[in-house]
């Protein structure tokens, strides 16, 4: 049987507790059925899940759409993100702008801070973390980037960045930073449960986390 992500030959590989007959691609490494019954594990699922959750559509509105329940598309979206690794990173001396941006979580909107860096000119996310404003996470961030030997770092005035970052790969003017302030907005504007003054917010960290990966590195398959 052809494989339905590379179309090459896939082997046998089980049955499920079903009766229903495995197979498994040696060449992408997918394991699928011939013909699946429950219609939320068909292949095209995933992918549309993510190109909703870019284009700003929430949990709700997503499962009315593929007409799958809600709890189905969070947990797919958990298992997706779970699946997706930072991406290995071979540059050196670029230049990166950090920032951190304000969200809140929970019914209880409790403050939280999306802390991560860009490199200016590609605009690839190198890292991000999801927590509070603390040295320790800006710590983890700033580190990531500093790995890469940079030519520049340029973030905002906050006192942390420059006891981590040395002097002279540090730049602190406002108009060096514009790209991920733009970018900042983009996110807003992309994901509905970053949007200020709204009812839209993310109800833990673990979902929030989960989306931001898909959105920064995620492979929608």
């Amino acid at each position: 049987m052809k494989c339905t992500q590379c179309k090459k030959l896939a082997i046998k590989n089980g049955k499920q507790a079903n009766g229903k007959q495995r197979y498994y691609c040696k060449y992408c490494k997918t394991s699928f059925q011939s013909r699946y019954v429950y219609n939320a594990y068909q292949i095209n699922v995933n992918k549309s899940i993510c190109q909703y959750l870019k284009e700003g559509v929430g949990i709700r509105a997503t499962s009315r759409l593929l007409n799958k329940s809600k709890t189905t598309v969070i947990r797919k979206i958990k298992l997706m993100a779970s699946k997706t690794n930072i991406p290995i990173i071979n540059e050196k001396h670029q230049y990166y702008e950090l920032d951190e941006m304000r969200v809140v979580v929970g019914y209880k909107r409790k403050e939280a801070w999306i802390t991560y860096a860009i490199n200016r000119h590609t605009k690839k996310i190198i890292n991000f973390i999801v927590g509070r404003r603390t040295k320790r996470n800006i710590a983890i961030i700033t580190r990531s980037v500093l790995q890469l030997n940079p030519k520049m770092l340029f973030t905002d005035r906050l006192p942390t960045y420059k006891k981590l970052i040395p002097r002279k790969q540090h730049d602190t003017r406002k108009k060096n930073t514009t790209t991920i302030e733009r970018h900042n907005l983009t996110l807003r504007t992309h994901l509905k449960r970053l949007t200020r003054k709204t009812i839209c917010f993310s109800k833990t960290f673990e979902m929030l986390e989960a989306v931001l990966k898909l959105y920064f590195w995620g492979i929608f398959t």
